[in-house]
């Protein structure tokens, strides 16, 4: 089985102090059902926090997460004082070295923060999440010392700390539980005014045994709460991201929520208290007393052991663990049955609609109703053959296998529609041969339809016909080529004649055949055992299980590489397969053929490890890479805009490169593809535009390409710099990250103010921003980030010295 796709826990809520040095009346640790903090350690031992890293590094290894995310919390965290967190993050990047990239965050009530432990965070990259309830009136109904005393003038002094220009890369947001007796207008504006990078709204914890207060018997107070505020960040033009309504507008377009509080994805999070016992959800703490335990700990279970905890195990089912009542709900994709603890009624236990089911509906249907009645350009049939999901993945800079399926298929129709304009070409031209070919195809279309799809779906395919109806190419008999193949795939003891390429027969994707006679055609035939060929008086004979060189020096096969869930071609024998700005290689040397398998599966073990995002997608879409020459030994890589599904590379050094060239050609693929389905820009727009990357002035389509590519590039280096093995190589990829993420986001603002996208391009290229605006708050060393903006500054003045200062 593929461990990619088997339940998996990457968040991991780690207590490292189980007390409070404040007693917020609406605290779900304290002021619930569950009383089991009094009997936890205060603190968190180093002896724990060294297993807790053992324990977390084993999942990833066994489940090959990319990514793992631990938040230190409490209690307090801060209250375990600079040592004690020193150790759980030294601990964890121990255990995750070479294993997993580790994304670490603290949940703090900030009272405590001040700038000795910001230099700490700064040192540790702990990125930093701040609890506060608004201004000063709405914060101090719950957030207050246990003598009464108010905290809110300490945790505005430690935003304000973490607004500093220095450690502003710690600060991850700003979070803030709901009192609907508080002004929702006043509480975002007084958040607003902080300049959060983020800001998560929380409905209070509550069950259908303790209700939340409804003032005045209001059906649906929390959705009105929060639909005031929700008017007022859309009229400003949402200034800043909002988990709870982001979220509700990622699952109305189909995609995933950000929150556990909404969607149906599968929870992946487990908490580990301060005794090393591994926990549920501290939100479960609401509904009674106990509710959160699983009876494991971190010495005795492993975490496939918490996995298949019952409780768990619920959290596993998406739909199917809801009540019929939630099941039935029209908008049950977008809400998911709210929180899990939320659900909880004694005598049915958590077979419940959520306690605020009257609020996530009229929240959800409200803003859905909103965002359809306002008028979007948004693609239509004649335009993108997607569904409106796959357009904003594709221009978040990703797309999964479903996604690029659907670009791969929306090929496949432009092929099958260029293969008819050129039979209709032959045939208008009394082509005898073209129309013989063409009523070959037309039988096997009939007879073997996938086989003949498959055919069709080769790169070279489309770069063929468009060379033969636009008079730069000689026919040479691409019908039959296509034709022989598709016969030859479905092992048809059928006779096709194919013209040859002066000695060569090609048989598009399947291979080659070099014949030292005087002939002008070839006869194919598929048999039991393989396939013959007669040419003249020659008969080559070929099995079909002949090794990668065949057992005749006339057979060049195309040779595959089969990866854990990704088979793709590498195709040095297609006479056609020059389409790539650089030359392509000869047929590769044996030996060289095996660095290549050995390259790739080190690259694709790369891919799937740390780049989930999108392996998926590689896996799905790219068919085919084709050996380039690099005359220089430099890395080199090309795609070609009308060869869907191939790429062009010069293998480099090592598979890690090799990794970042796949991932960075394979966004110029997809997008090519998005470009034939729509116009995301004006294509006589013949101006030129500044380019981070590069000294010479881009056209618009030029600039959009490379950023688009880049957004995979930036994205390559900011997982490496946690899991390449050694210090300086994660030292080198911080700076890579640091760089492409300046120069992406300065090609975002060029393309947004060029004046020449239409309005599908903005929509295409703000959510590009929204992605790379997403890893702008992640930290990076002081080095990394002024060797970034010193690159960005010489790069500006070479470029204004090359153009004269001429620039768009």
């Amino acid at each position: 089985m593929d461990q990619t796709l088997s339940p998996a826990l990457s968040q991991f809520v780690l207590k490292v102090h189980s007390r409070c040095d404040l007693a917020c009346d609406h605290c779900y640790v304290y002021e619930h059902a569950d009383t089991s903090w009094r009997g936890k350690p205060r603190a968190v031992s180093p002896e724990i926090l060294a297993q807790v890293a053992n324990r977390i590094a084993e999942h990833a290894r066994s489940h090959r997460l990319p990514t793992v995310h631990v938040v230190l919390h409490g209690g307090e965290p801060l209250l375990a004082g600079p040592d004690r967190l020193r150790t759980a993050a030294d601990e964890l990047r121990r255990a995750l070295r070479g294993v997993s990239a580790l994304d670490l965050r603290m949940h703090t009530n900030g009272v405590l923060l001040d700038e000795e432990f910001c230099e700490l965070f700064l040192e540790l990259g702990i990125k930093v999440g701040v609890s506060l309830d608004g201004d000063k009136v709405s914060n101090d109904r719950h957030r207050r010392y246990a003598d009464g005393r108010s905290s809110h003038a300490k945790v505005i002094r430690a935003i304000e700390l973490l607004n500093r220009p220095r450690y502003r890369p710690l600060f991850a947001g700003l979070l803030c539980t709901i009192d609907v007796e508080n002004d929702p207008v006043a509480v975002y504006d007084a958040l607003l005014e902080l300049a959060p990078p983020r800001i998560d709204f929380l409905l209070p914890h509550a069950t259908w045994d303790a209700p939340p207060p409804r003032p005045g018997g209001a059906p649906a107070p929390y959705a009105d709460w929060l639909d005031a505020i929700y008017r007022r960040w859309d009229a400003a033009g949402r200034p800043v991201p909002v988990r709870i309504f982001d979220s509700v507008l990622r699952t109305l377009r189909g995609e995933s929520s950000l929150t556990e509080s909404l969607g149906l994805a599968p929870v992946d999070l487990v908490v580990i208290e301060t005794d090393g016992t591994f926990e549920q959800a501290d939100s479960l703490k609401t509904s009674y007393d106990g509710a959160p335990a699983t009876g494991m700990d971190v010495f005795r279970h492993s975490l496939d052991d918490v996995l298949a905890h019952p409780g768990m195990l619920a959290r596993q089912q998406g739909a199917e663990q809801l009540c019929a009542q939630c099941r039935a709900c029209p908008v049950v994709e977008s809400c998911g049955g709210g929180l899990y603890a939320h659900r909880y009624r004694t005598g049915t236990d958590f077979d419940n609609p959520s306690v605020f089911c009257p609020d996530l509906m009229a929240l959800v249907t409200t803003i859905r109703d909103r965002e359809a009645a306002v008028p979007a350009p948004a693609p239509g049939a004649a335009q993108l053959p997607l569904e409106q999901g796959d357009f904003e993945t594709l221009a978040a800079g990703f797309g999964g296998a479903d996604t690029v399926g659907r670009l791969a298929a929306a090929q496949l129709d432009i092929n099958q529609e260029l293969l008819a304009a050129v039979s209709a070409q032959r045939i208008a031209l009394s082509d005898r041969e073209g129309a013989e070919a063409w009523e070959a195809l037309t039988d096997l279309d009939a007879e073997v339809p996938d086989e003949l799809a498959g055919v069709l779906a080769h790169p070279y395919t489309r770069p063929w016909a468009l060379g033969v109806l636009g008079g730069r190419e000689a026919p040479a008999g691409g019908l039959a080529e296509i034709a022989a193949t598709t016969a030859l795939r479905a092992r048809l003891g059928r006779t096709v004649t194919v013209p040859l390429r002066g000695t060569t027969l090609r048989l598009p994707g399947f291979g080659t055949v070099r014949l030292d006679v005087a002939a002008t055609h070839a006869e194919v035939t598929a048999g039991a055992d393989g396939f013959t060929v007669r040419a003249g008086a020659r008969r080559i004979d070929i099995g079909w299980h002949e090794g990668m060189d065949g057992l005749t020096p006339h057979w060049r096969p195309v040779r595959l590489f089969e990866g854990e869930g990704w088979n793709v071609a590498i195709e040095d024998t297609d006479p056609l397969r020059d389409r790539h700005e650089w030359p392509v290689a000869d047929r590769l040397p044996a030996g060289e053929a095996k660095l290549w398998s050995e390259d790739l599966t080190g690259a694709w073990s790369l891919i799937r490890r740390e780049l989930p995002a999108y392996a998926d997608g590689v896996a799905a879409g790219l068919r085919v890479i084709t050996p380039l020459n690099a005359p220089d030994g430099s890395d080199v890589s090309a795609a070609c805009k009308d060869a869907w599904g191939a790429i062009g590379v010069a293998r480099p050094a090592s598979p890690e490169q090799l990794a970042l060239l796949i991932v960075h050609e394979f966004q110029h693929v997809k997008l090519a593809a998005v470009l034939d389905a729509v116009d995301l820009y004006d294509t006589a727009d013949h101006d030129r535009y500044y380019a981070p990357w590069r000294e010479d002035p881009r056209p618009i389509g030029g600039l959009l390409q490379g950023t688009y590519a880049h957004i995979a590039v930036t994205d390559f280096w900011r997982v490496r710099r946690e899991t390449a093995p050694l210090a300086a190589e994660r030292g080198a990829a911080e700076a890579e990250f640091a760089r492409w993420r300046q120069q992406t986001a300065r090609a975002v603002e060029v393309l947004l103010g060029s004046g020449s996208l239409t309005d599908l391009g903005e929509r295409f290229v703000g959510r590009m921003g929204e992605t790379v605006a997403g890893w702008r708050d992640e930290a990076v060393s002081p080095a990394a980030l002024g060797a970034a903006e010193e690159s960005a500054r010489r790069h500006r003045a070479a470029w204004e010295a090359r153009t004269e200062g001429g620039t768009r």
